[in-house]
């Protein structure tokens, strides 16, 4: 198995401390503080550790601080109902005796039922696209510190963007964009774990989108930018090891927030998932 796959699947075992408390570690991805993702996931996995048949369905969750990686996140699960069709869970992250995150999820048995979906975008195949993980060499050093180390970090995803974006000369550009992704490796075949994975990795590029018409080198350290919700509803069942197209758009910025939604679908076509997401996007005042 893929090194980084390995440690990916390490964050998601959760150790169960009480019958519904859990504690999770963290992983140093180069940014200062937890990846929101990462705690997303994590809670959504704690969830599932307290249900029993069901697929969670749709999740809607809060980031109320920063979460620190050098200690682990408890995780609280509250089992709000246990019902036949319908089981619905909601779970607080604490760290350092405060709340960081709290998360509520709906699960629901499968069952059969309408369906129709939106079609995928037409855009090239992820063969015909650069790997985006990392910049070139060129770019990275003319980054600052702390944004060179977040992309020297291994990822344990690949993407491929269809519009890239000039981390160092940014240009004006539509408010959407189009990122193939998938893990690095062959994961486990367990559903709850390619549901959380899916949580995981939606919390990348999505609030970036709200960037892309202002032409702001967001890496520059002019923009401060930190998610304050995150929702998400799963409409068939992913494999996030194999490819995704996540397409995001932005219909709005105001306030100090930029507010961006996606879809993803999978190779074939099928319509996986829906985002939507808000978050701070504040202008640094220039130094005296």
């Amino acid at each position: 198995m893929d090194l980084r796959v390995a440690e990916l699947l390490r964050e998601f075992e959760l150790e169960r401390i009480e019958v519904n408390l859990f504690r999770g570690e963290s992983r140093d991805i180069g940014a200062p503080q937890v990846f929101g993702g990462q705690v997303l996931g994590q809670a959504l996995m704690a969830a599932y550790a307290t249900v029993e048949s069901h697929d969670v369905h749709s999740l809607h969750a809060y980031f109320l601080r920063r979460g620190d990686f050098n200690a682990p996140i408890v995780y609280h699960v509250d089992r709000a109902r246990d019902g036949h069709s319908f089981d619905a869970r909601r779970v607080v992250a604490i760290q350092h005796g405060e709340q960081i995150f709290n998360l509520s999820a709906s699960f629901q048995v499968r069952e059969p039922g309408l369906e129709h979906q939106v079609p995928m975008p037409d855009v090239p195949p992820p063969e015909e696209l650069t790997d985006d993980g990392t910049p070139p060499a060129a770019v990275l050093e003319q980054l600052p510190e702390k944004q060179r180390r977040m992309f020297e970090q291994q990822r344990p995803f690949e993407f491929r963007v269809v519009e890239p974006f000039d981390y160092v000369r940014p240009q004006q550009m539509a408010a959407t964009q189009h990122v193939w992704l998938r893990a690095v490796g062959r994961l486990p075949d367990d559903e709850h774990l390619h549901r959380c994975l899916l949580a995981y990795v939606s919390d990348y590029s999505l609030l970036a989108t709200a960037v892309r018409p202002h032409g702001t080198a967001y890496l520059s350290g002019q923009l401060i930018m930190a998610s304050i919700d995150h929702a998400m509803w799963f409409h068939r069942s992913p494999r996030v090891d194999d490819w995704l197209l996540y397409s995001m758009d932005s219909p709005s910025a105001s306030g100090a927030r930029g507010f961006a939604r996606g879809t993803l679908h999978s190779r074939d076509g099928r319509l996986i998932a829906s985002t939507a997401q808000e978050g701070l996007i504040r202008v640094a005042k220039p130094q005296q």
